[in-house]
């Protein structure tokens, strides 16, 4: 799939921050699987650029032993990586000092001494977004065939969104911006997409008239690990709900789109955002709950309290968990609640989102005493790729219609077994390379997606709502089990 502007190549990655924990962990790892699997053309260069000085030799030591410790060390061979580390140069950079970009200059030339584009990652602390793409801008090295990929959070509220947004424009037009949410590279979130779409089954249904709710859960057994400065200024609301959670949910939700090319699915994705009913001072009370752990046991082992984190500020009252009910204002979901929660140090890892569809009109088996139980779409994300779909179904036996619930599965590991488990950023670093945008994030749609979270925030700063505890190696606070109980709903657990 190729973009809907530039359709240049692209000779070179620059990677920004390539000394990083997401450039050891996720980034190098992922390029050197593409080139494993021949997927980047044999003069293609990647250069990696920090603060930090090193040679060429030290630098791909690091990488190469980052590569080693990664889910990528199994398919590491000697041959292979000698070929990548053939592409790698460093360079020491300051971009916010004058002309602290012409070290990297000097390795790629200006955009009039290039034959081919030059991709942009920055794998850097947002504040230096701005900076990196002004100075790119204004030193001649971004050009129309360029492209740049930016990671999340995009701003912390929809006004410093549209300043990074603006800052990023500066350089770069909005078409030659891909910016990152790694979910979006999962395997199983792709899946909803096809899911829906590419099944005749379960389009017809996906509609007001025949589900009754949606829960989407993203659990994380961890704490803040080592991350509390940037965390207490953020909190679960926009740290994760603000960009995982709602992407999820515009998958779920949108409408169909044209065809699977960048602006037809990203239009959709943000119509879904524009129809999102506010919640505000008025209804903040009645539609969410929001936690913080405090100690507690994951899993076995003792955790302690958020703020009883090195670091932790002790009377902090960052949110840890939040769970939100959610309603769509259009003609597909007028009425069908959305709950949705994320949490750390919650009871187990999971990541997973539930269809609840409503109940069969009428049971024709009542007089002989089965009940029925509503059908369920259980899509899991994490730690395991599953699809369960819940039917009713005859026990066997002599003994009447006794009726029970079995679940239709879909293991993705084991149809696909003889497949490689890939990196997340595997295939979004592919998509960058091939200009296909369509599950990157569009400017208009992180400043929905702020706007919204904007209200809630506001909401809880005029009601005085805090956080309530919850002990690690639970599922949050009690009250956010009543939240849907009290429309008649539950948890899936």
């Amino acid at each position: 799939m190729i973009s809907e502007s530039s359709t240049s190549n692209c000779g070179a990655l620059v990677l920004f921050g390539a000394t990083g924990d997401l450039a050891r962990r996720m980034l190098w790892p992922s390029l050197y699987a593409l080139d494993h699997d021949g997927l980047l053309s044999p003069e293609f260069r990647l250069i990696g650029a920090a603060h930090s000085a090193h040679t060429d030799e030290e630098f791909i030591a690091r990488v190469k032993e980052a590569v080693l410790k990664s889910a990528n060390g199994k398919i590491f061979n000697d041959e292979t990586f000698d070929r990548f580390a053939k592409r790698i140069r460093y360079v020491s950079v300051d971009a916010l000092a004058p002309d602290g970009l012409m070290p990297l200059e000097q390795v790629i030339g200006k955009k009039g001494d290039r034959k081919s584009g030059v991709i942009y990652y920055l794998s850097t602390a947002p504040k230096l977004f701005g900076p990196i793409c002004r100075a790119l801008g204004q030193s001649g090295l971004a050009g129309r065939s360029c492209r740049v990929v930016v990671e999340k959070p995009i701003g912390t509220d929809v006004v410093t969104a549209r300043e990074t947004n603006a800052a990023i424009a500066s350089a770069f037009d909005e078409t030659q911006v891909y910016r990152i949410d790694h979910y979006l590279g999962k395997e199983a979130v792709q899946n909803l997409l096809a899911l829906r779409f590419g099944n005749s089954i379960f389009e017809p249904l996906w509609n007001a008239n025949n589900i009754e709710h949606v829960q989407i859960t993203v659990a994380e057994t961890v704490g803040v690990e080592g991350r509390w400065a940037y965390y207490d200024g953020v909190g679960a609301l926009r740290d994760m709900v603000q960009s995982h959670v709602l992407q999820l949910l515009c998958l779920l939700a949108m409408e169909p789109p044209a065809g699977f090319t960048p602006s037809a699915v990203r239009n959709e994705k943000v119509k879904v955002l524009w129809s999102l009913r506010p919640i505000d001072e008025t209804n903040v009370a009645a539609n969410t709950v929001t936690g913080q752990y405090s100690a507690g046991f994951s899993g076995s082992v003792s955790a302690p309290g958020y703020r009883e984190e090195e670091g932790a500020n002790t009377v902090s009252d960052t949110e840890t968990f939040v769970a939100l009910r959610v309603e769509i204002d259009n003609w597909r979901w007028a009425g069908v609640p959305f709950y949705l929660r994320t949490g750390k140090r919650m009871q187990k890892r999971l990541s997973e989102i539930v269809v609840q569809f409503k109940a069969a009109p009428y049971n024709i088996f009542a007089d002989v005493g089965a009940t029925l139980t509503s059908n369920r779409l259980h899509i899991q994300l994490q730690p395991d790729e599953m699809i369960t779909l819940t039917l009713m179904h005859k026990q066997p036996g002599l003994h009447g219609m006794k009726l029970s619930e079995v679940g239709l599965d879909l293991s993705l590991g084991s149809a696909f077994a003889t497949g490689r488990r890939r990196i997340a950023y595997e295939r979004m670093i592919l998509d960058v390379l091939q200009g296909n945008s369509a599950l990157f994030v569009r400017g208009d749609e992180v400043e929905a997606a702020w706007q919204w979270i904007d209200g809630i925030v506001k909401g809880w700063r005029t009601t005085g709502q805090k956080p309530k505890l919850y002990g690690a190696g639970s599922w949050g606070p009690s009250a956010a089990i009543g939240l849907p109980e009290r429309h008649g709903h539950t948890w899936h657990e």
